[in-house]
């Protein structure tokens, strides 16, 4: 089991490096491919509309084909878009290559997040997603800033090319490590469907988009904003952005114990003291040691409403959850979308660099309210009970096959 999850790990590194890998490198990309930088950050877009195509599409053409199978042929069209970018000559063909990089994205971490849950016994299912998790995280600390310096010093395409062999090592671990889990008897693209129409799914969904849209807010702008209102120089940002990860991997780890035994608390703190923590910092962004431990504690808490919102969803999607779990991912891309583009708002209106701070916080207390909601549903009657502990859902097969 932990050689398994160490595999699922390495996947989640490599995903997390190629994603934010690239935000560091425009300018080199620009300089390559002869584009402004304003333009070669829409390769960034390409990657998360992928990964927002990606993640139903693939999971719905892949629900008959058994997990490890599926992420075996996941990985390997991964590793094809990260060589696909390295090679790209222009910029058409490298938007091409990071939509098509962005594809397996949300689907390597539905399935994966499912193989996890069901390498241990069900009081540590979220113990284990919350490691695999740990993949990304430690991706925010070591492999984006050893992916920007390489493609500083090297060349952009340097970046591209390592991330394809952590691909490939990704590839030989799941093949090794990672155990046949057969598909039920009732597999298929419409049983998937048919558990994402479950209200408390479109719900968990809304959360993560809304909620999570308020930590993208600020991440988007976070190093303008320690330049401008810190005073931190350019070549201290880096290290900045390694301690908001230390942050995101504080989180995850304290997310899956706590998962396990109360999933919605976990969810209704994380949101709140991620909001409290964002409001924190539009005060603290001023002073350089307030302002880093808010950081700190701006991630961690991040990072601690990952895991109970994946787990929720698999919950809700009951004996179908492999869609819910990497529609999750698409959710978090249009946080990030959405979130950047309502703290840019925040910053072009004239409120300030540290505005995003409170349009943050205004989206983790809406987000907070639809997890309210959420959990309103489920003592107010409604068709399924959130997974606490060592138990699973159990749902009445009459309201099962009503809803």
């Amino acid at each position: 089991m932990p050689l398994a999850l160490l595999a699922l790990a390495v996947v989640a590194f490599g995903i997390g490096t190629t994603e934010f890998a690239t935000m560091g490198l425009l300018p080199q990309i620009a300089d390559g491919i002869g584009v402004s930088v304003p333009q070669a950050g829409n390769i960034v877009s390409a990657y998360a509309l992928g990964v927002v195509v990606g993640a139903p599409v693939l999971t719905g053409i892949g629900a008959r084909i058994p997990h490890k199978r599926l992420l075996l042929l996941l990985s390997g069209l991964f590793v094809v878009g990260n060589v696909a970018s390295a090679l790209a000559p222009g910029f058409g063909l490298l938007f091409a290559a990071r939509f098509l990089a962005g594809l397996p994205h949300g689907a390597l971490f539905g399935v994966g997040a499912v193989v996890a849950s069901r390498l241990v016994t069900p009081d540590r299912a979220a113990r284990a997603v919350s490691k695999m998790f740990l993949g990304l995280t430690v991706a925010n600390i070591v492999g984006v800033p050893a992916g920007t310096a390489l493609g500083q010093q090297l060349g952009w395409r340097a970046a591209y090319v390592a991330v394809a062999v952590i691909g490939v090592v990704a590839l030989v671990a799941l093949s090794l490590f990672v155990p046949h889990q057969p598909r039920g008897p009732q597999t298929g693209v419409r049983h998937e469907l048919r558990a994402m129409g479950n209200k408390q799914v479109a719900i968990g969904l809304a959360t993560a988009v809304v909620g999570f849209g308020g930590f993208f807010a600020v991440y988007s702008y976070l190093v303008p904003m320690l330049t401008h209102l810190t005073g931190l120089s350019d070549s201290s940002t880096t290290l900045v952005l390694a301690l908001y990860g230390v942050g995101m991997t504080v989180g995850t780890l304290v997310a899956g114990p706590l998962t396990d035994r109360a999933l919605r608390p976990t969810l209704y703190a994380g949101l709140a003291l991620m909001s409290s923590a964002l409001v924190a910092f539009y005060f603290t962004v001023h002073s350089t040691v307030p302002a880093l431990i808010t950081i700190t504690l701006i991630g961690a808490m991040g990072a601690l409403i990952t895991t109970p919102v994946q787990m929720l969803l698999m919950a809700k999607a009951k004996d179908a959850p492999t869609m819910a779990a990497a529609s999750n991912h698409s959710a978090f891309n249009l946080a990030n979308a959405g979130g950047a583009w309502l703290g840019g708002l925040a910053i072009s209106a004239g409120w300030g660099w540290a505005s995003p701070s409170l349009v943050g916080a205004a989206l983790g207390v809406a987000g907070l309210g639809l997890a309210f909601m959420g959990g309103f549903m489920d003592r107010g009657g409604s068709r399924s009970e959130v997974i606490t502990g060592a138990r699973r859902e159990q749902v009445p097969a009459s309201q099962s096959q009503s809803g």
